[in-house]
């Protein structure tokens, strides 16, 4: 879906507003961290590896969508202590051990889009492999347990320019069974020619990603969910974060 739909994904993002929404969250944490270096594991189109860097630190956004990357370059550029890589999240970092991280991140229901939780504990073990002592993870998921069953929860339509021509862009989530699924529309208004693709994404639960947290070498795990610190609730919180410390 991201490869093919790069520019619509883009496009439909607010992302001033969702920044807006997270920079409290992260600074405090990094903050309390003393975070300097950090690995943007699922970079996607770079906004956060970009908004991290502002701040004066050094960072690596990794993506395994080359179009992602490409995007991300063109967009942000490569200014020093902004690395641009393509690479999975579930494959192991390789740089020098001096140059281990203070945080990691992987966000936009990325992890949850792994084949099988097999990769999701791989991925796990790779984000606490390369965090120094007290280095915190986050990883952000959306809560399956709170989208409807069935039926799909339509979230956004908005009309973009894309390759030049005006598009109609609409995303959408929905639950079968234990799973997710990601629902995206591209139609063009003039011919009403229609676009389509969806992607699963893996049901995690709180309880199995503090087993695979502890597992990789987290001394405390803590869940939220918002960016606004309000507590996880498996029937009604949107969101499933993670913040693990090692």
């Amino acid at each position: 879906m991201f490869e093919q739909f790069v520019e619509a994904y883009e496009a439909i993002i607010d992302w001033p507003r969702r920044l807006a929404n997270e920079t409290p969250f992260y600074k405090r944490l990094f903050a309390q961290a003393g975070v300097k270096r950090v690995l943007d594991a699922a970079c996607g189109t770079g906004h956060h590896a970009a908004m991290f860097h502002e701040w004066g630190m050094a960072v690596e956004a990794a993506d395994v969508a080359e179009a992602m990357i490409v995007q991300a370059r063109e967009r942000f550029g490569t200014p020093v202590g902004l690395e641009w890589v393509v690479r999975g999240f579930d494959v192991p970092w390789v740089g020098e051990k001096k140059a281990m991280f203070d945080a990691v991140i992987c966000v936009g229901n990325s992890l949850a889009l792994a084949g099988d939780r097999a990769v999701v504990g791989k991925t796990l073990d790779n984000m606490l492999a390369v965090l120094r002592t007290g280095g915190v993870a986050v990883v952000q998921v959306l809560n399956v347990q709170a989208l409807p069953e069935g039926a799909v929860q339509w979230q956004k339509s908005k009309l973009v320019t894309l390759k030049g021509s005006p598009q109609v862009v609409v995303k959408g989530v929905h639950r079968v069974g234990s799973d997710g699924y990601v629902e995206l529309l591209v139609i063009d208004p003039a011919t009403g020619k229609m676009q389509a693709d969806s992607a699963r994404f893996l049901g995690l639960s709180a309880l199995e990603l503090e087993e695979m947290a502890r597992l990789a070498g987290a001394t405390s795990v803590q869940f939220y969910g918002s960016y606004q610190d309000a507590a996880y609730c498996e029937t009604t919180s949107t969101d499933l974060i993670l913040v693990a410390t090692r």
